[in-house]
């Protein structure tokens, strides 16, 4: 999958919400870029009244794939804190070429206390380093996709996307920030037909990257780039629909095929 669009599978900020709600989501996604197939995915999350979990698969297809065959994969587990989404770990896995690596996290209520690459990339001097304090109040990349809109109001609003927040990936520490764009109605081939939320995205990195790299400096000046949220059933979690990514080679996408959600039923307590 491009690397843009992977960095915007990006985003989300956390609100006490004492409501329990729990639903599943089964998805799948299409790459394109300029209009053409170049990669495919997969993304499944579960949110249960006490725990949730998330993974997703993806890897290029077509003609991208003759040219740069590459995979990954992404999950993270957590608790729910007051409605809120509390990971505990995250592993992500890239392959491309003959080369590969998995990245492990273990976090403490948002604190990423131990973190590694396998195996460890060399050091490189034009790499701003990450410090201690700036992996405090962060998210991993797999929570952090999943927008979550406080309060009972309703979830499809604009003041939904107004909001932000840190990530940390295991290598590079970075914000999001989000802001209404406009109201939008979906269709995928599979599952959900409805309204859907356009937030305009912006990039601002940190720490943990090289400044002089071209994709770096683009993505930070970029101000087209889109994310349309659909609403996860039984929640009031917002998942990514679609997201958009202007290219000097024309425009990236990455958008659902399937997207079937379900909200699920609370676990009922055995008594005596």
């Amino acid at each position: 999958m491009p690397g843009s669009l992977a960095a915007l599978a990006l985003l989300w900020l956390a609100a006490p919400h004492t409501a329990s709600a729990q639903g599943k989501l089964d998805a799948r996604y299409e790459a394109t870029l300029a209009g053409i197939p170049v990669g495919n995915g997969a993304w499944t999350i579960e949110i249960l009244d006490d725990q949730f979990s998330a993974a997703a698969s993806g890897g290029t297809a077509g003609l991208l794939k003759a040219f740069a065959g590459g995979s990954g994969t992404s999950a993270s587990q957590g608790r729910i804190v007051n409605g809120a989404l509390v990971a505990t770990n995250y592993e992500g896995t890239a392959a491309w070429s003959k080369k590969s690596e998995v990245i492990h996290m273990t976090l403490v209520n948002g604190y990423v206390k131990e973190f590694a690459i396998d195996p460890q990339p060399p050091v490189d001097p034009d790499r701003l380093p990450v410090t201690d304090a700036q992996r405090h109040g962060v998210f991993d990349p797999m929570t952090g996709a999943l927008l979550r809109v406080p309060g009972n109001g309703e979830v499809l609003a604009p003041d939904s996307c107004r909001t932000g927040a840190a990530f940390f990936d295991g290598r590079m520490r970075y914000e999001l920030k989000l802001d209404f764009k406009r109201m939008t109605t979906v269709k995928s081939e599979t599952g959900y037909q409805g309204p859907a939320l356009v937030c305009a995205v912006y990039f601002t990195p940190v720490a943990g990257y090289i400044p002089e790299r071209p994709v770096i400096k683009y993505l930070t000046a970029q101000r087209n780039m889109e994310i349309t949220f659909a609403p996860l059933a039984g929640t009031r979690i917002l998942v990514p629909y679609r997201m958009v990514v202007p290219t000097p080679l024309g425009t990236a996408m990455l958008e659902a095929t399937r997207f079937v959600t379900q909200a699920t039923p609370p676990r009922v307590a055995k008594t005596q």
